[in-house]
């Protein structure tokens, strides 16, 4: 795994030296000698270092990586340039389109949130090719409430876009009455009719941002 060498370092160092991590390391370097594993070794830790702490503005939380080649790249929901948004990022994409008039671009490449300040952090980091949820329950968990506690003790109002039943079983660690807490159900086809259509959060959100002085993220993925 790549090291961590932003702001994020100080505030995760515990992590490291816990017996939880430890066993984790040595998980995922036996499951990336012995299988093929998402995404590559060095992009695990990306939403960190495109999103350093200091600058994060909005946390996104997603479940853990996709599972199909090209694909994941270590920012929850994006793709690499040259894939196609999968189903999830489709919807949306259909709901930044109605709350805020973007159209759909050609592609799911997010870096362009994360560089603003768009923390884009799955719960579980890592997935074997085309098995879901295989690295669910071997640490990571405990390593990505860290990042969440570590975001919701800044001091400074932060969004915080809680999509689906496992992302919102972080709402009680979320205590700090300066930030946003905004809850739907998650954009898969599943459930995006549930209620993630309409929740209109990316308007809320810059509403948010320019009411406390912030500014508001640009959320147009452009075409490639």
């Amino acid at each position: 795994m790549p090291m961590i060498s932003n702001d994020w370092l100080p505030a995760l160092e515990e992590e490291f030296k816990k017996d939880y991590y430890k066993k984790l390391y040595k998980f995922i370097l036996d499951e990336y000698h012995s299988r093929v594993v998402y995404p590559p070794a060095d992009d695990i830790f990306n939403a960190l270092h495109l999103t350093p702490l200091k600058d994060v503005k909005v946390l996104i939380l997603g479940q853990d990586p996709y599972h199909e080649p090209g694909q994941a790249h270590g920012l929850s929901f994006s793709v690499l340039p040259g894939e196609s948004a999968p189903p999830s990022l489709v919807n949306i994409y259909g709901e930044l389109k109605d709350d805020l008039g973007c159209y759909v671009p050609n592609n799911g490449y997010l870096k362009k949130w994360a560089d603003q300040g768009v923390l884009l952090l799955n719960t579980v980091l890592t997935v074997r090719a085309h098995a879901a949820n295989s690295h669910k329950g071997h640490g990571w968990e405990y390593f990505t409430d860290a990042i969440i506690r570590a975001v919701n003790e800044q001091d400074r109002p932060i969004v915080f876009m809680l999509w689906g039943k496992p992302a919102q079983t972080k709402m009680s660690m979320l205590s700090n009455p300066k930030h946003l807490i905004l809850t739907a159900p998650h954009p898969s086809p599943l459930s995006a009719y549930r209620g993630f259509f309409g929740c209109r959060h990316f308007s809320k959100c810059n509403e948010f941002l320019k009411a406390n002085g912030v500014t508001p993220i640009d959320w147009q993925i452009e075409n490639i």
